[in-house]
């Protein structure tokens, strides 16, 4: 039996630079995106910001997890991040760095085992880990007929 698991969306351009974001196989709600002004209409986030919300609530959620393994009930956590974009040898924008900032409602005295949560917590935050050890990204274009007009294997 293999432990991988697949995740499937679906993308549909509704406006300019917008997008309705479908979760197959799921009642999640649609999610409109778009990109920023002025190049897009400001509808909803854009990509380098969804990669910064992922991020960030992954390793919410993983500390929470840590917190919840050793018996705590944690009060409410509060996050706070920041990505910097600057652009490469290309000219071309890329995120470099993301910090996160999780804040914990309770004293850590309050909690318990809370080291042991701190030294693991990072470690189950799937995102981040991967977003950490790089992912490789299939990429196919087809035209209208169904014909592959590009691949590329990164």
């Amino acid at each position: 039996m293999s432990d991988e698991q697949q995740i499937e969306l679906s993308l549909e351009q509704t406006g300019d630079y917008e997008f309705r974001v479908r979760f197959d196989g799921t009642t999640v709600p649609d999610l409109v995106t778009d990109e920023s002004s002025p190049l897009g209409g400001d509808a909803g986030p854009n990509p380098s910001r969804l990669l910064l919300v992922a991020v960030a609530n992954c390793l919410s959620a993983s500390l929470l997890f840590a917190l919840r393994k050793y018996k705590n009930a944690p009060n409410k956590l509060k996050t706070k991040a920041r990505a910097t974009m600057t652009r490469n040898e290309h000219g071309r924008l890329r995120v470099t760095h993301m910090a996160v900032d999780v804040q914990l409602a309770d004293a850590t005295g309050a909690l318990e085992h809370v080291d042991r949560a701190l030294a693991q917590f990072e470690d189950f935050c799937i995102v981040t880990e991967s977003v950490r050890q790089g992912i490789a990204v299939d990429v196919s274009v087809r035209d209208a007929t169904g014909a592959v007009v590009h691949t590329s294997n990164v």
